[in-house]
């Protein structure tokens, strides 16, 4: 797992329609969730829509759409793609 570092990203920092390719997690309790839900590393991502307020979002990962806190994509660092 590693430490975010400035000039990182993460998926809570992605514009709607824009993709990544997710490199690792910065808070290892949260990674095993998002493992489980298919965010592994190397995996393409892009942000589809996020709610009025901005929070939840919803992301395409793997061929489907999964719904998360902002807080939670937070935690998710990724390289443009």
């Amino acid at each position: 797992m590693a430490d975010r570092k400035e000039g990182s990203r993460s998926v809570a920092d992605l514009t709607i329609g824009e993709k990544a390719v997710i490199r690792s997690f910065s808070d290892p309790w949260m990674s095993l969730k998002l493992l489980e839900m298919g965010c592994l590393p190397g995996t393409e991502v892009s942000l589809h829509c996020k709610a009025p307020l901005g929070d939840p979002i919803c992301l395409n990962v793997s061929g489907y759409c999964l719904s998360m806190r902002k807080s939670e994509a937070a935690t998710i660092l990724v390289e443009s793609h």
